[in-house]
């Protein structure tokens, strides 16, 4: 292969790959269907002049075979009259007629066969276009749902690839819990405190009414009624006597 016939091929390559990646399919399916209904509207316009050219042909035909009977009835009436001059001017002139009349027969029978294979060709057409007009809605449909598929596969392959967001994922998710965790803890000791804060402040609250009760108490001992104090004198010096004859042995 030659330099400029590598050069071509890689051209038309290179042209062709380029128009695969730019044509939608759908467009192209729709566009061809028309492209498809211009061919049928041709194709009946040929077999229009066909059919139109085999009845030119019949009506020749049929003129030429009239003219041939036509100079055949002219020569035998010239017969008659005894004109044999005029009888063989007439044969020679229905010779003529029956030659055009086989010629005519002959393109006329041709044409009528090629007409009837164009009618032929022309119905398979019209099936091809009605079968294909009803396909191309089914073919749309398939390659949207194949592009649909084709998407799904590639993110679902990117997102398996894609390992660095789902470490990343699994990072955040760890860091979350433990700010959980540390609010938890936090709320806890919060609680803690607050127990021992109340605590201790009840434990004031005791303190303060033990030391003034203690207060009064003293104040009540040193600045009583002497009176008072003499019978609570009496009554310990009694107590301790009779704490004495319990200790002495019976």
């Amino acid at each position: 292969m030659g330099v400029f016939s590598r050069i071509k091929t890689v051209f038309k390559s290179e042209v062709n790959s380029a128009l695969d990646k730019v044509e939608d399919t759908e467009k192209m399916l729709n566009q061809t269907v028309v492209d498809m209904q211009q061919q049928l509207v041709k194709a009946k316009q040929q077999v229009a002049v066909a059919i139109a050219d085999e009845k030119r042909l019949e009506r020749q035909y049929n003129e030429n075979q009239s003219q041939a009977e036509s100079w055949m009835e002219k020569a035998k009436l010239a017969v008659q009259k005894g004109n044999d001059e005029l009888a063989k001017a007439a044969l020679e002139r229905k010779t003529e007629y029956e030659n055009l009349t086989n010629e005519f027969k002959a393109q006329w029978e041709a044409q009528k066969a090629s007409v009837e294979k164009l009618k032929a060709s022309l119905r398979e057409l019209e099936r091809k276009i009605d079968e294909a007009r009803r396909q191309k809605d089914l073919l749309v449909a398939r390659n949207k749902r194949a592009k649909a598929q084709k998407q799904i596969h590639q993110t679902m392959s990117n997102m398996n690839t894609n390992v660095g967001a789902f470490d990343t994922f699994d990072r955040m998710k760890r860091k979350v819990d433990e700010e959980e965790a540390k609010a938890a803890a936090a709320e806890e000791m919060a609680s803690e405190t607050g127990d021992t804060s109340l605590d201790k402040q009840f434990a004031e609250l005791e303190k303060s009414s033990v030391d003034d009760e203690l207060a009064a108490l003293k104040s009540q001992m040193s600045g009583g009624d002497t009176k008072e104090t003499t019978e609570v004198d009496s009554e310990l010096s009694a107590l301790k006597d009779e704490v004495k004859k319990d200790e002495k042995p019976s």
